[in-house]
């Protein structure tokens, strides 16, 4: 393969002519399907590598801990030079067009998802990888929504397709049904997307043409009132007609003909990348044109489906015309039966070494010629790879696909920014020709610039092409005569000393010293017994949109909450200069001068500026903000940290920081208790960032503490409860009363209906937005951090909402928990009353005002109605309380919901948030006396902080009133496992308290797809369990699947009827499980821990000195 130069990898860039297009791809699948091994077969085209070695060198898993497990952990991109002859028409001469393809290879692990996310928006096109053999699996499903989510153009890729002859010995007609099967799952996936977008577009449809109804009615309801009936009333009949018949207002039908993967329209690749081979049906149908004295583009589209050759007359037949002949498809005879003859003719036979006689008849009907050496060769896979090389590469068949049928930058932009653009904030507000600009690829210098920073890569110093030195070809002729004569004196003052002359040691280590070319007046550090440290330096991982960027250019970093509709809201946008741009090339750096519009590069001068994801832009006024990445697994497993030697805490410090930036997913916080953490998605994410903190950014030693693992509290009403604490109210009622007894504070705590708290947990993004539209900073993080530091800011207000956007959202969230309500309440009919008109008078959403819990007014006066949602949705509602020296209890409304959000954020249980709880306020009682109402206003600070404390207090007490359960983080497992490990995967499920969901055998295979769900609490060390019981036969994927009641059982619960004293005794015989969890995390939190340290007084001794 020839070797192609960095400068003519460059030429494309910094050309503009038609002939050179840049082509942006993203290679994606599930974890071991070959990804990194199809990428090394395209490398090898550019002679980066061998392609002896391509599949075994894994190029572009740079990392060590990559090497040795063999997955992908980082997505890495490296630049690629194609040129390919094409016509522009059937009589033309074939042209050259140079392509410069920007490949991005992307971990498969779940645990990485995140790094997927930030490599898909930079693309315009997916690589879309699927084992024949294993088929779809869980991460297949989350690249495909990715890609779709993102709207790149995919082309599939059906890879490992030796496995079938090799593995499971199946034969032609077998495997083809096998990949149409495989082929069918694909599409029924696409299929669901499409489906779901429909009907979400049917939706807003109907609801852009009732809102259209109902303003051309209300138009007509205001003119009848003005007594313009007769005159105006046609008119506005007519406007209301021309509401509901107007072309745009009519539903847009959209085909999905476009969506599925077809071989027929050539864009899916059957592959094997271990062995170096693949195909399209176009590359068979130019072999057989001739031959079968067929026209190319009619066998494009009988070679895949239900279409037969007739071997008489050489016509292609449909399925009814068969009349009951048994003919093999066309694809099983002239394609996969070949491929078969070469495997048979190669690594087939009794001994596994082949038939050279039938290779030889092989190569002359192809009409390739093998090297003697290579036919000589004593393994036949060698000989099995350089037949397919010549006869049907990988790299051909993908790189063409690649380039017919993913499309350009000009093209991709302006099909997918539209739509990133509008669903960006303030997107109203952005600039038009910044707009005009980003949409159309504009390249000029004097175009505005936008850039995404997708991720920051951290490099170490000595890597980036600065500070390399020069060797070989790239040195001068003065350079190397010098470097010449340095080292003929060194090898003299070495055989002197070897001759028993003394040698100045000075002069030889200066010598030696000098030996490298650089600044002669650069000292040497001195010898430390220390290895030195290498300092990492953080690269952006970017995509220019539009514009073109030099080396010194200024820019301003757009923070993710920027909106162009307040542009210099804190944090102020900051300015930074570009210090050096990039071409990212796998496991180096090539420099740049400039990049134009549509290239994926790296940028240098962003570190400290940039936390994890940016916008660059030329103009902070009327700027986009494109740093709304949605990460596939969220932050899940916590630990803390402390460095072995205290003095090295702010070594630790500082790489916890840097590795939070260089990590898409990961993150670093403080605890209140002094503790470092650092919030990984995974076990295996967390084995990676430890090394990587150790080795690379801290350069110390670290201790790492056990897994912690969050939970949820709620409370259930369980058929036997312990009584009520107070005997004279219902169960679940409190009464708070402050410190100074100047107020009281009612509250009765109820269980939410189970789908009410699903419909929670599934809009906690949507009552997000609702704050975002207001630019209210909202902590998100529902999963990680639990303590009360993120409600701080959850205070006044909760739900002051005003926007015209907020004010749909209020009104759709609304309706949904409404229906979420009847839904729940279908089979309780006896509580309906008690939840009857209950969403109009909610107050607040909490922890942090997006959880799954309610604040609900229940005061007679309606002491909260100002922030309900009843009152936002009314037009023209005076929130504003009134300013006077009589306290009223409106005044306390904004203290008891910020006592609200500390209540559900730290619970009673193990100070866990809380999860379907619903606290009705009953009544606020102000209790002043006549002489005290004079100066109540100057009371307010000291009253503000008691009744934050006493309605927390009260919400707690009416919490454990009931059956309290605490909630587990679960993972939903998926395992591929053979029938002979069957039974060892079901024993290691069930002793870390798993529970299996589904068990399906895969079709035509002798593998199961298990699908299990596993507590976040036992899945440490699950994977390597699985491994070393099955011995590497399964390996599962573990996924965030939300939180989960494991355990039904009440952690106080203590035996206190007859029957359960007389079966169980005082102590129960029984271990209760939901204590023991609730126990460890108040023990590790440092609360109080009950415990019995003297079981049998009578039995102890005084023991004498």
């Amino acid at each position: 393969m020839p070797v192609i130069n960095p400068e003519r990898l460059i030429s494309p860039i910094s050309k503009t002519e038609p002939t050179n297009v840049s082509e942006k791809i993203c290679i994606m699948a599930h974890v071991d399907h070959g990804k990194t091994s199809l990428s090394d077969s395209l490398i090898a085209t550019n002679g980066i590598i061998s392609p002896k070695l391509a599949g075994k060198i894994r190029y572009l898993d740079s990392r060590p801990d990559e090497q040795i497990r063999g997955i992908t952990m980082e997505s890495s991109a490296i630049s690629l030079f194609f040129s390919l002859l094409r016509k522009s028409s059937a009589e033309a001469t074939p042209a050259q067009k140079d392509y410069l393809i920007n490949l991005i290879d992307s971990p498969g692990h779940v645990d990485f998802s995140s790094e997927v996310s930030t490599a898909s928006r930079l693309c315009d096109g997916a690589v879309i990888l699927v084992d024949a053999v294993e088929g779809v699996c869980s991460q297949t499903i989350a690249v495909l929504r990715q890609s779709w989510v993102e709207k790149l153009k995919p082309i599939l890729v059906i890879n490992k397709m030796d496995r079938l002859i090799t593995e499971l010995q199946m034969g032609p007609g077998e495997a083809y049904i096998h990949l149409r099967n495989l082929l069918e799952q694909v599409n029924a996936i696409m299929g669901s997307f499409y489906q779901g977008e429909r009907m979400e577009d049917d939706l807003n449809w109907r609801e852009r043409v009732d809102a259209k109804v109902n303003e051309a009615g209300k138009a007509a309801q205001d003119g009848a009132t003005r007594g313009n009936l007769n005159t105006e009333g046609d008119a506005i009949v007519e406007e209301e007609g021309s509401a509901t018949n107007d072309g745009s207002a009519e539903y847009e039908e959209k085909g999905d003909e476009d969506i599925y993967f077809e071989p027929e329209k050539g864009n899916v690749v059957f592959s094997s990348a271990i062995d170096g081979w693949a195909f399209t049906p176009k590359q068979f149908a130019g072999l057989y044109e001739k031959k079968l004295g067929i026209k190319r583009s009619l066998l494009e589209q009988v070679l895949w489906g239900d279409f037969y050759l007739d071997p008489k007359t050489k016509r292609i037949l449909g399925a009814k015309h068969l009349k009951g002949r048994n003919l093999k498809p066309i694809f099983v005879q002239l394609v996969l039966e070949n491929i078969w003859a070469v495997y048979d003719a190669t690594t087939g036979g009794d001994n596994g070494k082949g038939d050279s006689i039938m290779v030889e008849k092989i190569t002359k009907a192809l009409s390739i010629t093998l090297p003697n050496h290579v036919l000589r060769s004593r393994d036949p896979r060698s000989i099995l790879t350089a037949l397919f090389a010549a006869w049907i590469p990988l790299s051909t068949a993908v790189l063409v696909t690649v380039i017919e049928h993913l499309p350009s930058p000009n093209v991709a932009q302006e099909a997918r920014m539209p739509q990133l653009l509008d669903a960006s904030p303030g997107a109203s507000s952005i600039d038009a020709k910044l707009r005009d600009a980003t949409i159309n690829l504009k390249k000029s210098r004097d175009d505005p610039i936008v850039a995404f920073v997708s991720k920051m890569v951290s490099i170490p110093e000595k890597d980036l092409p600065e500070n390399k030195t020069r060797t070989g070809s790239s040195l001068t002729a003065e350079e190397a005569r010098e470097m010449a004569r340095k080292k003929r004196a060194e090898i003299a003052r070495a055989q002197a000393a070897t001759n028993g002359q003394s040698p100045d040691l000075a002069e030889l280590r200066s010598a030696l010293q000098s030996s490298a070319i650089g600044d002669p007046d650069t000292e040497v550090p001195p010898e430390d017994d220390q290895p030195a440290q290498e300092p990492e330096r953080l690269i952006g991982f970017a995509r220019l949109f539009s514009g073109t960027l030099e080396v010194g250019d200024e820019l301003y970093v757009l923070h993710p909450k920027f909106t162009p509709a307040n542009p210099h809201a804190a944090p102020e946008p900051q300015k930074v200069t570009v210090t050096a741009l990039y071409l990212l090339m796998g496991r180096g750096l090539e420099p740049l001068t400039s990049v134009p519009a549509g290239v994926v590069f790296g940028i240098g001068g962003l570190e400290g500026h940039i936390m994890k994801s940016g916008t660059l832009c030329s103009q902070v006024t009327g700027g986009v903000n494109l740093a709304g990445l949605s990460m596939g697994s969220p932050p899940i497993v916590r630990v803390a940290l402390e460095p072995e030697n205290p003095a090295d805490l702010s070594k630790m410090v500082t790489g916890l920081k840097l590795l939070s930036q260089s990590d898409p997913c990961a993150s670093y916080e403080i605890m209140p208790n002094g503790e470092h953490v650092i919030l990984t998605a995974g076990e295996l994410h967390l084995e990676r960032c430890l090394k990587d903190l150790k080795e690379r950014f801290a350069h110390c030693e670290i201790q790492v503490g056990a897994p912690i693992v969050p939970y949820r509290e709620s409370i259930v009403s369980a058929a036997e409860m312990n009584p009520p604490k107070d005997k004279d109210m219902p169960r679940g009622n409190t009464v708070g009363l402050v410190a100074s007894k100047q107020l009281s504070v009612k509250v009765r705590v109820r269980p939410l209906p189970g789908k009410v708290t699903d419909f929670l947990v599934r809009s906690s993004m949507a009552i997000q937005g609702l704050y975002a539209d207001q630019g209210v900073d909202v902590q998100h993080d529902a999963d990680v951090d639990e303590d009360v530091e993120d409600v701080e800011h959850a205070g006044t207000d909760d739900m002051g909402l005003r926007t015209e956007e907020a004010q749909k959202s209020l009104k759709a969230l609304q309706d949904g928990l409404k229906e979420a309500f009847q839904e729940g309440l279908k089979d309780h009919k006896s509580e309906r009353d008690v939840w009857k008109g209950v969403v109009g008078k909610v107050v607040a959403f909490g922890p942090r005002r997006n959880g799954p819990n309610l604040l609900i007014d229940a005061t007679q006066d309606r002491t909260f109605k100002h922030i309900s949602m009843e009152t936002l949705l009314e037009e023209g509602a005076d929130n504003e309380t009134k300013e006077d020296d009589i306290l009223r209890a409106q005044d306390f409304s904004d203290k008891i919901s910020y006592a609200f959000q500390m209540a559900t954020a730290q619970g009673p249980l193990c100070q866990e948030p809380m999860q379907g709880v619903a606290v009705f306020i009953e009544e606020v009682n102000i209790l002043l006396s006549p002489e005290e109402t004079g100066n109540a206003r100057e009371k307010m600070p000291r009253l503000t902080s008691e009744i934050i404390k006493t309605t927390r207090d009260a919400i707690h007490r009416g919490f454990v009133d009931w059956s309290a359960r605490l909630l587990h983080a679960m993972y939903s497992c998926e395992i591929q496992a053979s029938t002979e490990v069957l039974g060892k995967v079901y024993a290691v499920i069930n002793q870390r308290r798993g529970r299996i969901i589904s068990e399906s055998m895969n079709e035509g295979t002798s593998f199961f797809t298990i699908v299990a769900v596993l507590p976040v609490a036992e899945s440490f060390g699950f994977s390597d369990d699985i491994r070393k019981r099955t011995s590497g036969a399964a390996s599962p994927q573990l996924i965030f699947a939300g939180y989960e009641m494991l355990i039904d059982e009440d952690p106080f619960w203590v035996p206190f009827t007859e029957d359960e004293l007389e079966d169980l005794g005082e102590l129960a015989d029984k271990e209760n499980v939901a204590k023991r969890y609730m126990d460890q995390v108040r023990r590790r939190k440092g609360l109080y821990v009950q415990k019995k340290l003297v079981a049998d007084a009578e039995k102890q001794k005084t023991l004498k000195r």
